[in-house]
């Protein structure tokens, strides 16, 4: 890997980790299309590099909440049951049967925008306040299960999916980011050993581009830290915001990238 390929790879991870960290979002998911695009990384190994990714950048937000003592709590461990396995599941799938890209788009798509505007619509324009029915702790690992076998097949951590459902089902984004930022990063653990053992089975670029991964890392472990660190100075409403315009942004660049 060249300065010329390094810098990016590192400027990439920082930004994007700033912005995404304080919602509980590693950044995997806006660093998956810059990987491809941008640094040419083959597929499938494109997957367990951004899971690296996340192991490495992730102790940084996680420093940051664990000294604000923002980590306990029974969601973190919820996520965690239904992410690990998932992660393994959708890893096993990914070097086997390979889905396309293109599915995964449309997944993204499909789901992030409608989110992500109703997230918008409910925050800038809130409806009559009633009582909201947060998720039960078996439907919370249950879509955590989903979301960790989405992660495992395309390298995102999850936070991206998670954090705009938890949140629009009534659950604070204060609470759901650290959460959300803990089991994208045990998930990322666990899903990178897995691609590494695959690869002692499998043929192909199925290992990650460990310096790549390494150094986009780096940034995010900056990144991150400072994202995790300009959190509470931001009212519930910015970040309800910024979680929402995040998921409107991914779900209309993998709806633009089908279209193309």
């Amino acid at each position: 890997m060249t300065w010329s390929t390094g810098l990016p790879a590192f400027a990439a991870g920082l930004l994007i980790s700033v912005v995404t960290a304080p919602v509980g979002v590693s950044g995997a998911v806006f660093l998956l299309p810059v990987q491809i695009s941008v640094l040419s990384v083959p597929s499938p190994a494109v997957t367990p590099t951004n899971l690296l990714f996340n192991v490495v950048a992730g102790p940084g937000a996680l420093l940051r909440h664990h000294r604000a003592g923002s980590l306990r709590g029974p969601l973190t461990r919820l996520l965690v049951v239904g992410t690990v396995p998932g992660v393994i599941i959708g890893a096993v799938i990914r070097v086997f049967a390979v889905p396309g890209p293109r599915v995964f788009r449309l997944l993204i798509a499909a789901l992030l925008l409608p989110l992500g505007l109703w997230l918008l619509l409910r925050t800038l324009r809130p409806a009559p306040a009633r009582a909201t029915r947060r998720p039960s702790p078996r439907s919370t690992t249950s879509l955590a299960l989903a979301v960790g076998m989405v992660g495992g097949i395309y390298g995102i951590g999850g936070g991206s999916l998670l954090g705009p459902v938890l949140v629009g089902r009534g659950a604070p984004v204060t609470t759901v980011a650290p959460a959300a930022l803990a089991a994208t990063f045990i998930t990322s653990v666990v899903g990178a050993v897995t691609y590494a053992l695959l690869s002692l089975a499998a043929a192909g670029d199925v290992a990650p581009d460990w310096l790549l991964g390494l150094t986009c890392g780096a940034g995010g472990l900056v990144g991150g830290y400072l994202g995790a660190r300009l959190q509470p100075h931001l009212p519930e409403t910015a970040l309800r915001i910024l979680l929402g315009t995040l998921a409107v942004g991914v779900g209309t660049l993998y709806a633009v990238q089908i279209l193309r």
